[in-house]
């Protein structure tokens, strides 16, 4: 393959970029990452996580499984994930400055982050913040942006009372989730303040036949 993109993203900031038909994106990280799709020839047509579990048959996606849109078309296909430690979440939607203030105000930044924080450690803003002002240029409004494929943020969701706790299970070392274009897209990602972890840059990478 060649490479054809490659980009150092900063902790809790934005990324979006086009993505043609049949290139591979490489996401490598240590900490959560915000990502999605949206159709480039149709804005409004956008990754869908209720659509892509159904799809699947799962709520943990890797190496195979397809994100799907809301209207059922397959926007990507998962081709490689190394990420060992843990599985990727679609369960959440995304962190924000007000969700951490909230948190705070109600007493629960231990139940949601492990520990409690000092102020000047709470971040103020995150990634909907992130995620707005990368498709911002696209005029994608903020409230119009869909709920996130979580790469990285392992989760414990109890089956039976489906119970969902954050934990601290992140890669030990940069590790890439290679996910293939089926048409050609907008993508976009946030590299997550990742509070219980301490959020990292993120690399991208695009790919495409030689």
């Amino acid at each position: 393959m060649k490479k054809v993109l490659s980009e150092h993203v900063p902790a809790n900031s934005g990324w979006s970029g086009d993505l043609k038909k049949g290139q591979i994106i490489r996401i490598i990280a240590m900490s959560t990452v915000d990502f999605l799709v949206l159709d480039r020839d149709n804005l409004r047509e956008r990754f869908d996580q209720a659509r892509t579990k159904v799809y699947n048959g799962k709520i943990f996606l890797s190496t195979g499984d397809k994100l799907m849109s809301r209207d059922n078309q397959h926007f990507m296909t998962i081709v490689a994930d190394t990420f060992e430690e843990g599985t990727h979440d679609l369960q959440k939607g995304m962190c924000s400055g007000r969700r951490f203030q909230l948190a705070k105000e109600e007493g629960r930044l231990q139940e949601y982050y492990h520990r409690d924080y000092r102020d000047d450690e709470i971040p103020d803003h995150g990634c909907w913040e992130n995620l707005s002002g990368a498709l911002a240029p696209y005029d994608i409004a903020p409230e119009d942006i869909p709920s996130p494929f979580n790469l990285f943020q392992h989760m414990i969701i109890d089956g039976k009372t489906g119970l969902m706790q954050h934990t601290n299970i992140r890669p030990d070392a940069p590790t890439n989730v290679d996910i293939r274009a089926e048409r050609d897209l907008l993508a976009a990602f946030s590299a997550c303040p990742d509070m219980p972890v301490g959020g990292k840059p993120v690399d991208v990478e695009i790919y495409e036949e030689d």
